[in-house]
């Protein structure tokens, strides 16, 4: 059933331009859906590709992942970014185990009540893995929805009320269009509706665009800017958790000195590794990952 103006240009556009991406196949499993879904926070595919490939080799179902130390999650997160993702993964991993018997539950707040599942994460699995009809509200999404139905170029840093609302009112009401209208319009933001530089020629709904109707006013600012990373806390925690990824067993503290000059802020990307568990502190004044 269709039951929103955009929905039958957006599906058509979709079963053309769809990427061939694993996780979207008809075997997929619920597992590395939810896999994918963790990888693809604020990292690009083209970078998760690869990193998703040989996490699902290595670790095809929950148990495969509880049954190691999660250091071994942190390790194999590569230069992902942001790998608290890896210990939520192994903490997910392990309640899935021994809450549901190591199969991902198909109930979505079962989904939600996961180690370091929230709200998107538990629609996203509830749809594209058990076919299930809920709103997946992800940034190209709310991005999507800003422009062509409120008119506004970005939405609001932080997701609101009113926008749920709006993504549940557009939902198609039959769960088999409503999961592919939601991969779809993903995929549209993806691809198409972007943050910097929209082609609109090459939209399915640009002549139903409210923004693009409107002359695509700018009058709530530009897209927030990626942030600057070189000399950054970040860049120096990266290089300490490359060093102990690359090391077979601990660490000496001189090896890890020797990353990063700055003495005073090479200890607090240290310490801030330490605080979230991504490091661990040894009695004989060595560092390893997470055991």
């Amino acid at each position: 059933m269709i039951d929103n103006p955009y929905t039958t240009a957006v599906l058509a556009w979709y079963d053309v331009n769809a990427r061939d991406l694993p996780w979207r196949h008809p075997d997929a499993t619920p597992w590395s859906i939810l896999v994918s879904e963790v990888m693809l926070q604020q990292t690009p595919v083209v970078r998760v590709l690869p990193a998703w490939r040989e996490w699902m080799k290595r670790w095809p179902a929950p148990a495969d992942l509880a049954a190691e130390p999660s250091g071994e999650a942190v390790r194999m997160w590569h230069r992902l970014g942001y790998p608290r993702r890896a210990l939520n993964l192994h903490a997910c991993a392990t309640a899935i185990v021994e809450r549901h018997g190591g199969e991902v539950p198909d109930d979505h707040s079962e989904l939600l009540a996961l180690p370091g599942v929230g709200a998107y994460t538990a629609a996203a699995v509830a749809s594209f893995a058990f076919g299930q009809r809920h709103a997946v509200l992800d940034t190209n999404v709310r991005r999507v929805l800003a422009r062509a139905h409120t008119g506004v170029q970005y939405p609001p840093k932080t997701q609101s009320k009113s926008e749920t609302r709006l993504a549940e009112s557009l939902l198609p009401s039959d769960a088999e269009t409503a999961v592919r209208w939601g991969v779809a319009v993903m995929e549209l933001g993806a691809l198409v509706c972007t943050a910097r530089s929209p082609a609109c020629a090459d939209c399915p709904i640009a002549d139903k665009c409210a923004w693009r109707l409107a002359g695509k006013p700018a009058h709530d600012g530009p897209p927030r800017r990626a942030q600057t990373y070189a000399g950054t806390d970040r860049q120096v925690r990266g290089k300490l958790m490359a060093v102990l990824r690359a090391a077979s067993g601990p660490v000496p503290k001189s090896e890890l000195d020797a990353v990063w000059d700055d003495q005073v802020q090479r200890e607090r990307a240290l310490d801030a590794l330490v605080s979230d568990g991504l490091v661990d502190p040894l009695d004989s004044g060595e560092y390893a990952l997470p055991g």
